[in-house]
């Protein structure tokens, strides 16, 4: 697993989902409107709806804004126009970012990103510069205190997935974008409880250290900050101990 995958678990442990409970539920209906829009109302035939619903009841939010959010994008009911932007570039260390957006705005948006990884010493890149160090796949965390790897690696392996990790206190199950519906579709004939999310994962990592690790982390803080920016991907590898100690002194 990346860098990035440790880095959110250990932003979970801080509690940062909680206390930023409201942007959060704002992004996610973004993402529900989208998705819903692109590929259509019918959760079971479009992952990345599957994908944007199971976020949204991780972060308990209330059916009705769920159901809301999937009219909105299938035309059911008005909503502003949100077109989505992705961003590549690089950061400290020659650490590679992918960054997904959704804005009514492109020009804000676009001057928004850039301002911050100009900042951080960074620079903004060409559509498809870095694209191709990352590979698209569903991840379908579990909690490690309810289940152990052999129960999920036996029930993903069944519905399709490629791999399980432990990571932490996390089990998490890995497939293939295509076989995302299948697998989430086996675990909750199973009844198990998990949180399913389309990621970008790199190919390969570059390792920082010191003053450039703390940036990195610094810069994909700022950028998630954004009220436009989705997701940040980046290809960093950081050691355990490190980042453990970086994340404590904030």
């Amino acid at each position: 697993m990346s860098g990035h995958s440790k880095w959110s678990t250990i932003k979970r442990k801080k509690g940062e989902i909680d206390a930023k409970r409201g942007k959060i539920f704002t992004k996610v209906v973004r993402e529900i409107t989208t998705a819903a829009r692109i590929g259509g109302s019918d959760i079971d035939a479009n992952p990345r709806l599957r994908a944007a619903v199971s976020v949204a009841k991780a972060a308990r939010m209330p059916s009705e804004n769920i159901d809301r959010a999937i009219k909105k994008g299938s035309g059911e009911l008005d909503g502003s126009a949100i077109e989505e932007q992705n961003y590549e570039g690089y950061g400290p260390g020659g650490v590679a970012l992918y960054v997904e957006a959704q804005t009514d705005n492109k020009n804000r948006t676009t001057s928004e990103v850039r301002n911050v990884i100009a900042k951080a010493n960074g620079n903004l890149g060409t559509a498809g510069s870095v694209a191709w160090m990352f590979k698209k796949q569903g991840h379908f965390t579990f909690d490690a205190a309810k289940y152990t790897e052999e129960e999920v690696m036996d029930a993903a392996l069944e519905g399709g997935a490629t791999d399980v990790v432990t990571e932490g206190d996390e089990i998490i199950a890995i497939c293939e974008l295509k076989q995302f519906a299948a697998v989430a579709n086996h675990f909750d004939k199973l009844e198990l409880k998990y949180q399913g999310e389309l990621t970008m994962v790199p190919e390969n990592t570059v390792k920082v250290a010191g003053e450039d690790a703390a940036r990195v982390l610094r810069l994909i803080e700022k950028l998630e900050d954004l009220d436009d920016v989705m997701k940040v991907y980046a290809n960093f590898d950081i050691d355990d101990e490190e980042l453990e100690r970086i994340v404590g002194a904030d």
